[in-house]
């Protein structure tokens, strides 16, 4: 298994923050044992020549196989953290958005199509604070605030 560590330079990347009521659709995040200790809202990197709103369309294209549509405001986040010891910084542009699939809102754990064992789902807030797991990236959960 390959460990993920932060890019030694800065990254730009894209959130979609996808709603079924009150739950958010994202990924685990994971320690290198394995742990859980939070989620994180789909999306990924910005590639030369993007923009943020082609990026995110591609990236629920690669991991869902489906359009979306950007319903809310761009949200920017400045994302400087610790993920294994190594230090990460990035840029989060995050926006709300539908998917065109209707389908997978009715999928508890839609299965993503990339060449790594993701585990998604729909999480509440209240569910990761039991848990005792974070949403990613620090900040996000305040911004998005009552509607989570």
């Amino acid at each position: 298994m390959t460990r993920w560590r932060p890019s030694p330079g800065i990254g730009v990347k894209v959130l979609g923050l996808v709603f079924r009521g009150d739950a958010l659709l994202c990924v685990e995040v994971t320690n290198d044992d394995g742990a859980v200790k939070g989620v994180r809202p789909l999306g990924g990197g910005v590639e030369f020549g993007e923009t943020r709103a082609v990026a995110l369309t591609r990236e629920f294209n690669e991991e869902l196989s489906t359009d979306i549509r950007i319903t809310g405001g761009w949200i920017t986040l400045e994302n400087i953290y610790r993920h294994e010891g190594q230090l990460g910084h990035e840029f989060d542009f995050a926006a709300t958005v539908e998917l065109t699939d209707s389908e997978l809102y009715e999928r508890e754990r839609p299965t993503i199509l990339d060449d790594k064992e993701i585990a998604v789902g729909w999480f509440r807030r209240q569910e990761l604070q039991q848990r005792g797991w974070t949403l990613y990236p620090d900040g996000l959960a305040d911004v998005i605030g009552d509607r989570w």
